[in-house]
């Protein structure tokens, strides 16, 4: 069987059921326009519990939800051939857990407090994320900028934008800008034409990013045109956030395709969630199916403890115990780093192989568990 197979298109089902043409179920704007926010338009679609229908009127007054009938229909299609969408569901369909958080934190990383004008966040001097949008293809139920889901005109600001250049272009420590929202592909070609020419045209930026969930939740977005408006604008990459291996369908993996023949550089942000990608197996089929899509795996980072995600946070060794066991089943560029994040910024966590320094040897637990000497390995002395 092959992996087309195994990971089929989606969007012949798409279309039949939200009762369209393919042709209209392809146009990205159409999938912002019908994305699924009841109980009622869920249920047309998907079999869910009486729990997970009560969330979607209990959760809504606190948190947004909106799922793109492309990313109901991948779920619909996954319960039609009686595959588990449990990883799925944990992402997109709102859970009364969500209500019931006794620690969660609107702000857990600060980025209010850490921003000099109004939604650009600099937590080191060198780089900015630059939150143009507060709208999404999907609403994690996840996110860790909730904080934002009672704000409006975020969107795109006119005012936002100009002030952000502005203190961009007027800080020439800034390196490096990630576009970042929301989503900011959540607009027309020509907004997002505009945002770059400004900011490629600051002489101190280098790089510009990109992190966005399209190709994950609605890779129909990832148009020609866009592609050809990105490639103007070199050296730019882009980083997405695929959390499962299912989520690299057909379409994603075209959408994947485009931009890395564009020659934008690709990574992958995924994070560690209970019940959707916390044991070794799922991270190396995730890694494995992104490597092959020219995308590499980047970060894996803890989940950041924001409200209403209490029921999908781990204890943080299971991630250190994640990539301990893909080392050596899989090339090391495939295994991403194991991020906390904190206002100060990333802190990298990871198994410790050191086990002691005897003499001028130094003593390391090798991939299989064993003792190894590495001989002579502490001279000449720091």
């Amino acid at each position: 069987m092959n992996e087309n197979e195994l990971f089929p298109s989606i969007t012949a089902l798409g279309a039949k059921l939200f009762g369209v043409s393919e042709e209209k179920f392809s146009d990205w704007k159409w999938q912002l326009k019908k994305q699924v926010r009841t109980r009622k338009e869920a249920v047309a679609v998907l079999e869910l519990t009486e729990d997970e229908e009560r969330a979607f009127s209990e959760v809504e007054p606190l948190f947004n939800i909106g799922i793109s009938p492309y990313a109901m229909s991948l779920m619909a299609s996954m319960q039609q051939r009686g595959e588990d969408i449990t990883a799925l569901k944990l992402q997109l369909i709102p859970r009364l857990a969500e209500l019931s958080d006794a620690n969660g934190k609107k702000d857990p990383l600060e980025e209010s407090a850490n921003s000099p004008v109004k939604e650009v966040v600099q937590a080191y001097p060198d780089r900015v994320a630059f939150c143009v949008s507060n709208l999404c293809p999907v609403y994690c139920r996840y996110c860790f900028r909730k904080r934002r889901d009672e704000e409006e005109g975020l969107h795109y600001n006119r005012k936002i934008i100009e002030e952000g250049v502005n203190y961009i272009a007027s800080n020439e420590n800034i390196r490096d800008v990630l576009i970042t929202g929301g989503d900011p592909f959540i607009a027309s070609d020509q907004t997002i034409e505009n945002l770059l020419e400004k900011i490629r045209a600051i002489p101190h930026v280098e790089v510009i990013r990109f992190g966005t969930r399209t190709p994950v939740a609605m890779p129909q977005r990832i148009t020609d045109d866009l592609v050809g408006i990105l490639k103007k604008y070199h050296p730019l990459w882009l980083n997405t956030h695929f959390n499962t291996e299912e989520e690299l369908t057909p379409e994603a993996c075209e959408a994947l395709r485009k931009l890395a023949d564009a020659g934008i550089p690709l990574g992958n942000q995924a994070v560690l969630l209970r019940g959707v990608n916390d044991s070794t197996e799922k991270m190396l089929g995730l890694c494995r199916k992104l490597i092959r899509n020219r995308v590499r795996p980047y970060y894996i980072f803890y989940p950041h403890m924001i409200e209403g995600t209490e029921h999908l946070r781990v204890h943080y060794k299971k991630g250190i115990e994640i990539l301990k066991g893909m080392r050596g089943k899989i090339s090391g560029f495939a295994i991403p780093q194991y991020i906390l994040d904190t206002p100060s910024g990333k802190i990298s966590l990871s198994h410790n192989h050191i086990l002691k320094e005897d003499g001028k040897d130094l003593i390391l637990e090798d991939l299989n568990g064993n003792p190894w000497r590495e001989i002579d390995a502490l001279h000449p002395p720091l």
